[in-house]
């Protein structure tokens, strides 16, 4: 009884030393501020610009609400035990912080004090880029397992006068269209359910702006994503106080997890920032942590490519192809892709019913294989890159008849196609292996292939895990981890091996996967109007490098404007150059030259919103180097009226006190600018600006301006 004693007093004044210290988590311009209440419960103080009153105070809520206690709030974590107990109490045990250069990792320990079950808050800080990348870990060691019906990664609290919230949803070819509105009492869902490709209705991204709908240079706005190539869910609960509690983390949609005893429950993390500035800063925030931390090899310089596609479509053969090596060695480009329609015998893919899942090089099209591809353009001084879908298998393949267990489909149902296909079921470890030895066999048999496109052009539907039996529950959860896991072994072998994430376009754009992948394809549409739009949505979250923009045929406007619109992302090409005319190759040549000479500058400077195409008929771009030396302007008039009047734009981000020259780059041959080749200092740019409309406006017209200081 005295030891009972003895370690009740002991907890009392843990939790009541608890109680009169912070803890923070802090990175230049942010503070998130936890304490422990009465109760032992761990709280949120605050959440916002740096703080350092102890006292200050904006809320306490309890940090991650847990299901079947008394609060009446939506639980980041619902347990039930392994005797039928619903509900979980978190009382804190224990914090604390180690720091490396410029990240600082905080751990904070909770625990049940009637059930043996442990949730560990982690929250790694990035100090210079004010981002925070929150995780959660579960465990416990009851008698059997107990079922996780609910999992967020994270929970954050605010209290404001209103809150705006910006959501990116689409649709193939419509990715990442930004809709605003404010927030009203009950709940407000992001998520989704279709496991695999699961982006492609709605992004895993999101902003909330306080007080104000969000500006672009000023107001409180928090930019929140999550690292999960898979189903997801954000909720927005306004409640009767009109304070907000955001929770995020996968979707629990059909997804009930049996954790066993001792097993580690592990969320994904959910990556945020704020800025008391505005949008635009939150961007540039998660820009430069993700060429640093978040994308892999984020600061190695990416290729440019010409991608057969559009020029022969599945319909190719071993000449026509190795003639446009040519094409690419003519454009400058560091590579050629080959896309879809390569393999496959007895089901050869000459379209898009038959043949995933066969991947042999097709002998009439390619009778001496993929390494004479890769030999051919070398001697034109080009890389050679190639394009998988190893997760999926089409019903008319060698595959589909060999593994029917390998096979994501219901028992008992119709199979259900869609792109006339169907998803492996990636979760059974066999399956895991012949991912991995096709991406094996394909680069280890062909020495020098130096690019991968991998795409996955499906959902889940219909869908039912062979491997998984009667823990279907698992499926969702299970599918994306064994995704990383074939991913981990790719790396291993290949670790620095370019790769573009595609799923049917945008529909797998997240930091979860781009910690092995190099960039990601943004959408099928590459009408250039359209691209600004997704692009813009894009932009709020990802850095330039990350997203491959391709100058096409689609769309009915100019090359150059085409072309300005790509040098925006990561350039490549999926055109015949054979088409062109002298004026048009030699235009595109000296683009390729211009894009090599300023890309760093758009890669990794500080992007710039100056005109929302939301808010007018064009848009404007600004990029500037970190050292504030150089600048570079994309100027886009899209549709537009004789009517139109278009004011001056102020520039942003350059030193006041230096002069800058401007000249416009990247003309078309035989044209002439309309900007005079001025010297105006910083000072003038940023406070009277500049017009980029000097001459006549024209609609679906274009300028990029170089901005350099003297």
């Amino acid at each position: 009884m005295k030891k009972i004693l003895g370690i009740c007093l002991l907890l009392l004044s843990h939790w009541a030393f608890a109680q009169t210290q912070l803890i923070r988590i802090t990175t230049r311009n942010t503070s998130l501020l936890y304490s422990v209440n009465a109760q032992g419960r761990l709280i949120q103080r605050y959440f916002g610009q740096t703080v350092t009153a102890d006292s200050l105070a904006k809320s306490s809520q309890e940090a991650y609400l847990t299901a079947g206690m008394e609060s009446l709030l939506e639980p980041a974590i619902r347990i039930v035990h392994h005797d039928g107990n619903p509900s979980l109490e978190l009382k804190y045990q224990s914090h604390n912080a180690s720091r490396e250069n410029n990240t600082t990792h905080t751990v904070i320990s909770l625990k049940d004090p009637v059930y043996p079950v442990s949730v560990t808050l982690h929250f790694e800080s990035f100090y210079e880029e004010d981002v925070i990348r929150a995780w959660t870990e579960i465990t416990h060691t009851e008698k059997s397992p107990v079922l996780l019906t609910a999992y967020a990664s994270s929970m954050l609290h605010f209290n404001a006068g209103k809150y705006w919230l910006t959501q990116f949803h689409g649709d193939w070819a419509k990715e990442a269209a930004m809709v605003e509105e404010s927030l009203t009492p009950g709940i407000k869902t992001l998520e989704s359910k279709l496991g695999v490709r699961a982006n492609m209705y709605q992004s895993p991204m999101f902003l909330l702006s306080l007080n104000n709908a969000a500006q672009e240079n000023t107001g409180e706005t928090i930019a929140g994503t999550l690292a999960w190539t898979g189903n997801f869910k954000f909720d927005f609960q306004v409640d009767e106080k009109r304070a907000l509690h955001v929770s995020a983390g996968m979707n629990p949609y059909a997804a009930d997890y049996t954790l066993k005893p001792g097993e580690v429950f592990t969320t994904p993390a959910f990556i945020f920032t704020y800025s008391s500035k505005g949008k635009g800063q939150t961007s540039r925030n998660l820009q430069h942590w993700a060429v640093n931390y978040g994308v892999l090899d984020g600061r190695t310089p990416r290729l440019t490519l010409l991608n057969n596609w559009e020029a022969t479509d599945m319909h190719f053969d071993e000449q026509k192809l190795t003639s446009l090596f040519g094409g690419a060695a003519r454009l400058g480009v560091d590579l050629f892709l080959l896309d879809d329609g390569w393999f496959a015998n007895k089901f050869p893919r000459n379209s898009d019913n038959a043949g995933l899942g066969d991947w042999e090089p097709n002998r009439e099209k390619l009778p001496h294989g993929l390494g004479h591809l890769v030999k051919e353009a070398g001697k034109q001084g080009v890389k050679f890159g190639i394009w998988l879908e190893p997760e999926m298998v089409n019903p008319k393949s060698e595959l589909y008849a060999r593994h029917p267990d390998w096979i994501m489909k219901l028992p008992n149902r119709d199979e259900h196609y869609y792109r006339n296909q169907l998803v492996l079921d990636l979760i059974n470890p066999a399956v895991q292996d012949f991912v991995y030895g096709i991406v094996d066999k394909t680069l280890s048999e062909n020495p020098g292939i130096a690019y991968i496109k991998w795409d996955c052009n499906r959902m889940l539907t219909n869908t039912y895990s062979p491997y998984l039996k009667e823990k279907q529950s698992h499926l969702f959860i299970a599918y994306t981890r064994s995704l990383y896991k074939v991913m981990e072994r790719v790396r291993t072998r290949y670790p620095h091996l370019p790769i573009m994430l595609c799923s049917g376009g945008g529909g797998r754009t997240d930091y979860g996967a781009l910690k092995y992948f190099t960039e990601f394809w943004p959408s099928d549409n590459t009408d250039p109007v359209d691209r600004i739009y997704i692009q813009y949505g894009y932009s709020h979250f990802f850095p330039s490098n990350t997203m491959a923009a391709h100058v096409t045929n689609m769309g009915k406007q100019s090359l150059k404007f085409r072309t300005d619109v790509a040098m925006m992302g990561k350039l490549g090409y999926d055109i015949k150059v054979d088409d062109f005319t002298p004026q048009e190759l030699q235009f595109s040549r000296d683009a390729v030259t211009t894009y090599n000479r300023i890309r760093d500058i758009i890669w990794y400077g500080d992007l710039y919103r100056l005109v929302s195409p939301y808010e007018a008929p064009r848009a404007v771009f600004q990029y500037t180097s970190p050292d504030k030396r150089q600048a570079v302007v994309f100027h886009y008039l899209m549709n537009t009226r004789r009517t139109d009047v278009f004011n001056v734009v102020k520039l942003q981000g350059l030193d006041p006190q230096r002069n800058y020259r401007i000249k416009e780059i990247s003309l078309f041959p035989g044209t002439s600018s309309s900007f005079s080749n001025q010297v105006y200092t910083g000072d003038y740019l940023m406070t009277a600006g500049i017009s980029l409309t000097p001459g006549r406006v024209k609609p679906l017209t274009s300028n990029i301006l170089e901005i350099t200081a003297e």
